[in-house]
């Protein structure tokens, strides 16, 4: 999430109410989380086990609970709590803003675009040129469509991403100040669900088809001429390079890369990064002759035993 100009240390500090480390006129661009920070950006960590990653990462400032030594060309913000500093910055810089209409005053819809009845178009939404939106389709505020893009009844683009830190009190939600990018010649299935990104987007690229009923986490990017089939979940923070396909059932772990021309067999757990132009099957995943094999052999034993 970029800000809407350059902002100082010293002015996000005071903003925060928290500690520097740092020339006071250290310029900060924005703020992002760990999956997709950029120079320039604030980054949150509140755990030890993170505090090497964030600190190496590419962000220039790190907001962090404990005093430690300053990286050469970064800042610090020293927070009791960044998890809760971090939602302070995505309400002060991307409030939750209302909309009373169904289209918002507020979107832009490209030439020869068919809207059905019920569909709730919100704040700061582009669609292409020559879309079909089906009936009670939900575009949350932010979302960005392509050109030739189909999206069936019921689905909804922009829930807030499923991130919670647990409290002794319950859990702390994540706030989703981030959006949603379809690019050209998608197709979009009924009743699916997209979430935002955090601070950066959720991406669908072009060319990509997918089924009814599939959920795709916050912050994913899934590539070009994917085929994504019904019932599939894939989590947050996914990486799904071109030309994969995704049979029903499949679930995901967050975090992973599926490599480009990777098949994934029905009912498959992927419960890791897999390499591209292989077909795979199972859980935990394995490639499809291999997990086969596998289960065969097994079966084998067990009509052994048995006699």
């Amino acid at each position: 999430m970029k800000f809407p100009r350059k902002f100082s240390l010293l002015e996000i500090a005071k903003l925060l109410e928290v500690e520097y480390v740092g020339s006071e006129n250290f310029p900060i661009l924005g703020c992002n989380e760990i999956h997709v920070v950029e120079e320039g950006d604030i980054v949150f960590v509140d755990h030890p086990k993170y505090y090497d990653k964030a600190l190496k990462s590419k962000a220039s400032v790190v907001l962090i609970n404990k005093k430690v030594e300053c990286p050469a060309g970064k800042a610090l913000l020293i927070s009791k709590d960044p998890f809760t500093d971090f939602n302070k910055l995505t309400t002060h810089f991307n409030p939750f803003k209302q909309s009373n209409l169904l289209i918002s005053e507020s979107a832009k819809i490209g030439k020869n675009c068919i809207i059905q009845p019920n569909v709730f178009i919100g704040n700061n939404v582009s669609i292409g040129e020559n879309c079909v939106i089906h009936p009670n389709v939900t575009i949350y505020d932010d979302c960005k469509i392509g050109n030739n893009v189909t999206i069936h009844a019921g689905t909804i683009l922009g829930a807030d991403a499923f991130y919670y830190k647990k409290r002794d009190t319950g859990y702390d939600k994540l706030l989703s100040g981030g959006g949603i990018i379809i690019k050209d010649n998608v197709d979009i299935g009924a009743l699916c669900t997209i979430d935002r990104g955090v601070s950066g987007n959720t991406t669908i690229n072009k060319g990509t088809k997918i089924d009814n009923q599939v959920q795709i986490g916050h912050d994913t990017i899934i590539g070009k001429n994917c085929l994504i089939a019904s019932q599939t979940g894939i989590a947050g923070c996914v990486v799904v390079e071109d030309n994969v396909t995704i049979w029903g059932q499949v679930g995901t772990n967050s975090g992973i890369t599926i490599g480009e021309k990777a098949v994934i067999l029905g009912q498959t757990g992927v419960t890791k990064s897999v390499k591209g132009g292989h077909t795979y099957f199972g859980t935990p995943v394995e490639e499809s002759r291999k997990k086969l094999k596998e289960m065969a052999e097994i079966k084998q034993l067990l009509k052994n035993k048995k006699k």
